[in-house]
């Protein structure tokens, strides 16, 4: 072979061995499952009611359910296993309240609802039943319910209901939204579990569909903050970057217009000048992991801290093996990798002192971040 073309032959191989890493590393849409054993309901609003769509077995079922009062009342069928009541669409949700003496956390549970279950059992979060059991106490799910696992819309009904049965209760249940939400309502679908594309396939829709504006869950979804802030904590999946202070400031103004944002195409919230910075990849509050991977230390994030007036920020969205304090107790983060489906963990903050409940029902200290630790 002439030395020219060795030379080039060389050149493709080294860009071959550059580009392969990174067409490895890019994910694709997965394929729909060939098969859907129990999923739903999802349920939709129609001018007389409501309509809810299960699939079971692969058949789809359908149930008219016509308005009577305010909330209407679905029977399970298969998917989601207990019995749903309905409300009425709600209002934007509220993303600032005084302190409250009890507060349990966690965040990104991606579908895995069996988990969700045994550990808010295990903590008489709720009953053998699955319903509220922690009276007047405060529950923060740090976003990301969506992607990866294999019981989303389950895990998503457990926690509209808790959040009626807690207001009830004279608690609360609060749901922020993480960077996976914003990516199926954008139909960023590499994370999907393959289920759902069959679901949405049998049932005749795209699968952020599924979630639109005239469903339950998106709706429900559509009136969830980004940034919550209760007493001197706040709670965001991602994290607040030094240049994005006046997001916190301004944190009703900020909620709305991720919520507005919602369901608008990709491209789109990253391009136009008010939601850019929303959706930035790095330093947005929902991709932020700047805690972490040393682009703050801890006099940084003290004084970003003291400009805000907070004592502390609770994020999920960069993965722990614990619940794990980092920079004193300044940043605690809570993604405890319920996500892998082995395990997970709870944060407690109680008159201001924090634990971790662990999946058997014991308690411990929060473990100790290592700086570098996470993905």
């Amino acid at each position: 072979m002439p030395l020219r073309s060795r030379s080039a032959a060389v050149r493709l191989i080294l860009a071959g061995l550059v580009l392969l890493p990174l067409l490895a590393s890019a994910r694709e849409v997965p394929a729909p499952a060939e098969h859907v054993d129990a999923d739903g309901p999802y349920v939709f609003m129609t001018p007389k009611g409501h309509q809810a769509q299960w699939i079971c077995n692969d058949h789809v079922v359908e149930r008219d359910l016509p308005a009577r009062g305010d909330s209407t009342v679905v029977l399970p069928e298969c998917g989601y296993p207990h019995p749903l009541t309905v409300t009425a669409p709600q209002q934007a949700a509220v993303a600032r309240y005084p302190a409250t003496p009890r507060i349990v956390a966690l965040s990104d549970i991606h579908g895995q609802y069996g988990l969700l279950v045994t550990l808010l059992r295990a903590h008489h979060v709720i009953d053998s039943g699955d319903r509220w059991s922690l009276g007047d106490a405060t529950l923060v799910v740090a976003g990301d319910v969506f992607d990866r696992g294999p019981q989303v819309t389950e895990a998503f009904w457990l926690l509209y209901s808790l959040q009626q049965q807690a207001t009830a209760a004279g608690g609360a249940v609060h749901f922020v939204l993480g960077n996976h939400e914003t990516m199926v309502f954008y139909d960023d679908l590499r994370y999907v579990n393959p289920k759902y594309l069959k679901s949405a396939q049998l049932l005749g829709r795209s699968y952020p569909a599924l979630y639109g504006a005239d469903s339950v869950v998106g709706q429900w979804l559509r009136t969830r903050p980004v940034l919550l802030q209760i007493g001197d904590t706040l709670f965001l999946h991602g994290g607040i970057a030094p240049e994005n202070l006046d997001l916190v400031r301004g944190l009703e103004a900020t909620n709305s217009l991720y919520q507005a944002s919602l369901g608008l195409p990709k491209d789109q919230v990253k391009a136009a000048p008010d939601t850019a910075r929303l959706f930035d990849g790095k330093t947005s509050p929902i991709w932020f992991r700047g805690y972490f991977d040393g682009r703050m230390d801890t006099a940084q994030i003290d004084a970003l801290l003291k400009q805000l007036a907070l004592k502390r920020i609770v994020v999920g969205h960069t993965s722990m093996p614990h619940v794990s304090r980092f920079h004193g107790d300044r940043i605690i983060a809570i993604d405890s990798s319920i996500k892998d489906g082995e395990n997970g963990e709870l944060l407690f903050i109680e008159d201001g002192a924090l634990s971790r409940g662990l999946l058997d029902g014991s308690r411990v200290p929060l473990a100790e971040g290592q700086m570098g630790e996470g993905d």
